[in-house]
C-alpha cells in the first residue's frame, strides 16, 4: 500500500537579503504590495520588511509595463493585497534572480503524513508531494514522518533498506517516491 506524505507551507518564508538600515539579512513579507502608475506605465513591488529594524524594502514585481498588457486579474489581486499572490511571486525564479534574494523555509512548512499508521510493516512505499517549492533535506522528511533519527536513516541508506529513485543526499523540492524495508 502506497503512503502519501505532503510537504506544506505553515507561512510565507522569509527573504534573505541584507538590509540597507541595520545590515540584518532576514526580511519578513506580510503580503502587502504597492502599486504606481506613470500616465501609461505600471510599477508594481511586493512590501517586505526587516525583522531587526522594521525598515520596509520593495522587491520588484512589475517594472515600467504598459497598463494594457497586465491582466486584470493579476491588478486587481495586487490592489487587493492578496497573500497567495505573494506565496507564488516569491516562488518565482524570474522575481528571485530580478531582486537578487534567495529565501529561508525554515519553520515555514510542515509534513503531514496523513496519520500513517503503517510503519510496522515489512516494507512501506511513501509517495512525497510538495505543495510549494519548498527545498528540504529528503533524510529529514524520512526521520520526521517515520519517527527515526536521521543517523538511522542515513544507516538504512546504506545498507540499502531504503531505496528511491532520487539521490536522498542534497536537498529536493519536487515529488519523489521512496521504498523503506525493515
Amino acid at each position: 500500500m502506497l503512503n502519501n506524505w505532503v510537504v506544506m507551507p505553515t507561512c510565507l518564508p522569509l527573504v534573505l537579503r541584507r538590509c540597507h538600515t541595520c545590515a540584518s539579512d532576514r526580511f519578513r513579507a506580510n503580503g502587502k504590495f504597492r502599486v504606481n502608475a506613470n500616465h501609461k506605465l505600471l510599477d508594481a513591488w511586493l512590501l517586505v520588511l526587516c525583522t531587526s529594524c522594521g525598515e520596509t524594502a520593495k522587491l520588484t514585481i512589475l517594472e515600467r509595463v504598459n497598463v494594457r498588457s497586465v491582466q486584470p486579474e493579476l491588478l486587481d489581486r495586487l490592489h487587493a493585497n492578496d497573500l497567495g499572490l505573494a506565496a507564488e511571486l516569491l516562488q518565482d525564479p524570474v522575481v528571485q534572480r530580478r531582486n537578487r534574494i534567495a529565501l529561508d523555509w525554515d519553520d515555514a512548512w510542515r509534513l503531514d503524513t496523513g496519520g500513517s499508521g503503517h510503519m510496522d510493516r515489512e516494507a512501506i512505499d511513501v509517495s512525497v508531494r510538495f505543495a510549494a517549492r519548498i527545498p528540504v533535506r529528503p533524510v529529514r522528511l524520512i526521520a520526521e514522518g517515520c519517527g527515526l533519527s536521521r543517523a538511522e536513516v542515513e544507516r538504512l541508506i546504506t545498507e540499502g533498506k531504503l531505496v528511491s529513485a532520487v539521490r536522498l543526499s542534497g536537498k529536493l523540492s519536487c515529488d519523489f517516491t521512496f521504498t523503506l524495508k525493515r
